[in-house]
């Protein structure tokens, strides 16, 4: 599992235990009598501050106008849990993961709190392995398609995160991730409009336009929440 690890991730461990521990997760070292089983909280505590770190420095150089509200808030979203999921599923860390027999027959997997958890471990041991700079290398590697989104225009939507609070409902409480469905777009190349739908459990719950997909689809989960807020408590 370490060498499948090794050769799908970005980063080469010169010390390959450290990943070891930053793939076990706790339930599967409880199973174990070896006191060699060791679990990943000690670092994902590090990866924690690490990745905190790293995208406040990317963020105070790249937006420098930026107030200190705003930045935190677009920090916050960047290391938050359904962000750091979306980035462990992109990587397939899932399939690493040493999990004990309870999580795997829970989908542990795909949890997005435990593979949130296992990247921060994993941005930790290259910390521990290669420094700050391998860990700033791997991190901006790993997230950049967020990062991507990060342009002028678009932080008034990315701030708002309406996507993520819909898939964190989703996932929490359904156990499924919300589809969004382009529909129509009309205009020039330039000057293009979206019309984009959100579908839960096939059924579509919400549809926004914009000029651009992604604010498209942030309108259509705000809708979808409105939907759903006078049963669930979503706001």
């Amino acid at each position: 599992m370490i060498e499948k690890a090794h050769q799908r991730l970005p980063y080469h461990f010169r010390r390959p235990a450290l990943l070891e521990e930053a793939l076990t997760h706790r339930s599967h070292a409880q199973e174990k009598s070896s006191p060699a089983d060791k679990q990943n909280e000690r670092l994902e505590f590090l990866g924690d501050a690490v990745l905190g770190l790293i995208v406040s420095e990317y963020l105070a150089d790249t937006f420098p106008a930026l107030a200190e509200g705003d930045l935190s808030q677009i920090r916050a979203r960047l290391v938050g849990r359904v962000t750091l999921a979306d980035a462990a599923r992109r990587l397939s860390l899932g399939r690493m993961l040493r999990l004990g027999r309870g999580e795997e027959r829970t989908k542990g997997r795909d949890k997005a709190s435990l593979l949130a958890n296992a990247l921060e471990a994993v941005v930790g041991a290259i910390y521990m392995d290669g420094g700050m700079a391998a860990a700033r290398t791997f991190t901006l590697q790993v997230l950049e398609p967020q990062l991507k989104e990060l342009h002028q225009d678009d932080l008034a939507a990315f701030r708002q995160d309406y996507k993520s609070q819909l898939q964190e409902w989703c996932q929490q409480h359904l156990h499924v991730l919300p589809e969004y469905h382009v529909i129509e777009e009309a205009g020039p190349d330039h000057q293009k409009t979206f019309e984009v739908t959100v579908a839960i459990e096939q059924q579509c719950r919400g549809s926004g336009k914009g000029r651009s997909k992604k604010i498209a689809e942030q309108q259509a989960a705000k809708q979808a929440l409105d939907q759903l807020s006078p049963a669930t408590g979503v706001v």
